[in-house]
């Protein structure tokens, strides 16, 4: 049972009770879901270096148990049709674990709940990793963004700036809470455009976040040897695993 908790555009709160149905068991139908369910895979890291696309939401649930979610905002949206105006509600939820890991998902649909629940396993679905940095020295934990990056969704721009240590996250309520949610302590932000509309700040800000490892700073030069992949490493499990369902 995930309890859900945001506000609205003019401020309001919103609580809604959504149950994701996780108590049953989970049978995988990919390849990397067996192999996360088999315990080869035990981070998200592994999937992210051979660029492996994640079908289940299960797999995130099972290598990280500790997302927490949050609602950004839920609108009504209408559609003409000859019968009249059909009216669903659209659902803007982010998830982070605040350690390096922050997803967004959007989704419409007849029922407040049903929107919540699929716009949380879209989120689930689009996880990315978040690069973190230093400012000045090197000392403890990365604590800002590594660099200046920029976001941009529609005519809304979004730009992190790292921030020294202790400074805390100088923000609007939007983009603080999807810095908060990937793990980033101390930045600085500006923004720009038609920030009023939420959908499009969010989106801004989870691109500017995805920007953090799109630029190659001198210490991610380093040339690495060629591995096998998960799926070729664990072909004789992937094997097996079909012969059972045959």
């Amino acid at each position: 049972m995930a309890d859900t908790n945001a506000a609205d555009s003019r401020g309001g709160d919103i609580s809604v009770n959504v149950d994701m149905g996780t108590a049953g068991r989970w049978a995988p139908v990919t390849k990397l879901g067996r192999l996360v369910k088999e315990g080869k895979i035990k981070d998200l890291e592994q999937i992210y270096q051979y660029s492996l696309p994640i079908k289940e939401y299960q797999i995130v649930d099972a290598i990280l148990p500790k997302l927490s979610d949050e609602v950004m905002k839920i609108m009504p949206v209408q559609k003409q049709t000859r019968a009249g105006q059909r009216t669903r509600f659209k659902a803007f939820v982010v998830i982070g674990d605040s350690d390096g890991h922050v997803g967004l998902g959007v989704k419409c649909s007849k029922e407040v709940a049903t929107a919540i629940r699929g716009a949380i396993i879209l989120a689930k679905l689009s996880i990315i990793p978040v690069r973190r940095g230093y400012w000045g020295s090197l000392l403890g934990d990365p604590h800002t963004v590594p660099s200046k990056v920029t976001g941009r969704c529609g005519s809304v721009t979004c730009r992190l700036v790292p921030a020294p240590r202790g400074t805390g996250i100088v923000a609007a309520p939007t983009p603080k809470k999807l810095l908060q949610l990937a793990g980033i302590t101390d930045c600085y932000t500006t923004s720009r455009g038609s920030t009023r509309t939420l959908g499009n700040f969010v989106k801004a800000t989870f691109a500017a976040i995805g920007n953090t490892y799109a630029f190659l700073t001198p210490d991610l030069w380093a040339k690495e040897e060629h591995k096998k992949g998960p799926y070729q490493e664990f072909s004789d499990i992937l094997a097996k695993a079909t012969e059972k369902r045959r």
